[in-house]
């Protein structure tokens, strides 16, 4: 469980407005985002769905490379901000994030 009492705070990629946030989920990817914890630790995570995740892994394994991988890949159903924060939420009360290298 999170030892932290306060939920994460989100740190957009720097640029980050209304339209990027209205591309974002017809795009079905998100990253690099930071998660920084009340105890000042910063992780480097990406959000993807499940559409953008099967095209992506077709295409590696189409140039060979029959997998996909990306350090801190969280799969959620669309990509939109409030299923991020939900993604988040949990996964800090779930204590994803003790699993995590922080960013130094």
């Amino acid at each position: 469980m999170a030892s932290t009492a306060t939920r994460p705070e989100l740190v957009f990629p720097e640029g980050f407005d209304a339209r990027w946030e209205s591309e974002m989920s017809d795009k079905g990817y998100l990253g690099p985002m930071v998660v920084q914890l009340e105890d000042g630790l910063r992780y480097q995570v990406n959000f993807i769905d499940p559409i953008r995740l099967q095209q992506d892994l077709a295409s590696e394994a189409e140039s060979g490379r029959p997998y996909f991988a990306e350090p801190g890949l969280i799969v959620i159903p669309e990509v939109t901000v409030p299923s991020i924060r939900e993604a988040i939420d949990g996964l800090w009360r779930d204590g994803y994030f003790d699993h995590l290298k922080p960013l130094s």
